[in-house]
């Protein structure tokens, strides 16, 4: 008999818990989360933020890019110069010249180590500008819309989901508005 009852008790905590259990589901499935996704690298290729940081980019770096190129020539025209006329030369001119395109080749090498390291730093702090600005937009986007998660990197995204052509056209809207207020800050 004892067994009877240690039954019947064993049975209504299972419904008890699978009742409950069921309770939990239907709560879960009644508040369902929105999830949205964004491509950052997109954002860093085709925002309109991105192509400016570029420009001032490539504005910032013309006059050492034009000056690397003009060293890279004349160290070119040197060595041609060496090659050509260097039989006929005197062993001390021929040594003078070696020393002097030596000279100018570890000059342009340290210059063009310093140049893409600057350019580099630069590149980096004007992408995390981009960023910074796109986050603010995701997050603008996520509050309006009542997204519960926003992921950035992601190995695969439905198309159905990708909201980074929404975030594209608020950046350049945004940075429209920049554009006219010069004295607004980001």
């Amino acid at each position: 008999m004892r067994t009877g009852k240690l039954s019947k008790h064993v049975a209504l905590a299972l419904l008890m818990s699978v009742t409950f259990g069921l309770m939990g589901v239907a709560t879960a499935d009644a508040q369902e989360a929105r999830i949205a996704a964004v491509n950052s690298d997109r954002i860093l290729r085709e925002s309109a933020a991105a192509k400016a940081a570029q420009s001032k980019l490539e504005q910032e770096f013309s006059k050492r890019d034009k000056a690397l190129q003009d060293m890279a020539a004349r160290l070119k025209s040197m060595s041609d110069a060496m090659d050509k006329n260097g039989a006929g030369m005197a062993p001390a001119d021929r040594a003078a010249k070696q020393r002097d395109l030596s000279q100018l080749d570890q000059d342009f090498q340290r210059k063009q180590r310093e140049f893409r390291e600057d350019l580099n730093q630069r590149r980096n702090e004007e992408l995390a500008g981009v960023l910074d600005r796109a986050n603010k937009v995701i997050k603008q986007i996520a509050e309006q819309q009542h997204y519960d998660l926003i992921v950035q990197e992601a190995v695969y995204v439905s198309p159905r989901i990708d909201i980074t052509d929404q975030v594209l056209k608020a950046l350049a809207a945004n940075q429209s508005s920049l554009s006219t207020n010069p004295g607004t800050s980001n």
